[in-house]
């Protein structure tokens, strides 16, 4: 038996990129149309002009902070951009919301085996030769994560309040719940669950601590987001489709392509 650790450190020598005969494309393919559909749609929503109809704010420009917002659009009537900033709203926020996504441990293996194929599938070769991690720039960047983080729970927070005004007609009036509210409000609830599964939600929640029995309240708190960690795919991908679905909605009212169904 050879003793040669150049020997012994090689990869199987294979003549074929993967023994696998199912259909393994699949899920990447999937995964790479859905996420270029949600930057795409996210790019023409910074632009789109028609983000508010009363009582309902689209997520995408949500917290309209420019004095360009219509009034009703304002977050708590706040607007410390003044007439000099002529860039869409939407350019304000967005990055926390985008950076938080881009950054996330599920979404980041997502647009890694689909949009770089590294690797596509699990027991399929990938084209790279050479494979550094997330060791060396840019991608060390992605340790920025539990940063955004905070910058998500923010942004978790302004969707909920949307959501609690969504409750109002448009002359301002309480009691009233149309389908745009039941849309805002399912948003809201999807993308706090998402934002609370996080890995550095759960990290420092309690992941620190060397003795449970000394912090029984953050013990809890840490079996709870980790009942939700294990979601985190999935709330990952119906949190990325509610919120294009809420935003659009949203938009589609305010050009008036559609009507929305009051309830009471």
């Amino acid at each position: 038996m050879t003793t040669d650790n150049s020997v012994r450190r090689q990869r199987a020598q294979l003549k074929v990129r993967t023994l696998r005969t199912d259909r393994w494309w699949l899920a990447p393919a999937f995964t790479f149309a859905a996420l270029a559909l949600f930057v795409v749609y996210g790019f023409w929503a910074i632009f789109d002009p028609s983000y508010f109809v009363e009582p309902y704010v689209a997520p995408f420009s949500s917290p309209c902070l420019a004095t360009s917002c219509p009034e009703g659009a304002r977050f708590l009537g706040f607007a410390p951009f003044g007439d000099w900033f002529t860039l869409p709203p939407g350019i304000l926020i967005l990055g926390l919301p985008a950076g938080f996504r881009l950054t996330c441990y599920y979404y980041r293996k997502s647009y890694y085996r689909s949009f770089w194929l590294s690797p596509p599938a699990c027991a399929v070769a990938e084209p790279h030769k050479k494979y550094s991690g997330e060791t060396r720039f840019p991608l060390i960047i992605q340790n920025v994560h539990r940063y955004f983080f905070y910058g998500a729970i923010v942004i978790g927070a302004v969707l909920s309040y949307d959501a609690v005004i969504a409750f109002r007609d448009k002359h301002g009036e309480w009691g009233h719940m149309g389908l745009g509210t039941l849309i805002l409000v399912i948003n809201a609830v999807l993308i706090v669950l998402y934002t609370l599964s996080c890995h550095s939600c759960r990290h420092i929640t309690a992941g620190r601590l060397n003795h449970f029995s000394r912090h029984p309240l953050r013990y809890k708190a840490w079996t709870w987001v980790s009942k939700l960690n294990a979601k985190h795919q999935q709330l990952a991908w119906v949190s990325m489709f509610s919120v294009m679905i809420a935003d659009l909605y949203v938009r589609l009212v305010a050009k008036g392509v559609i009507t929305d169904i009051q309830f009471f």
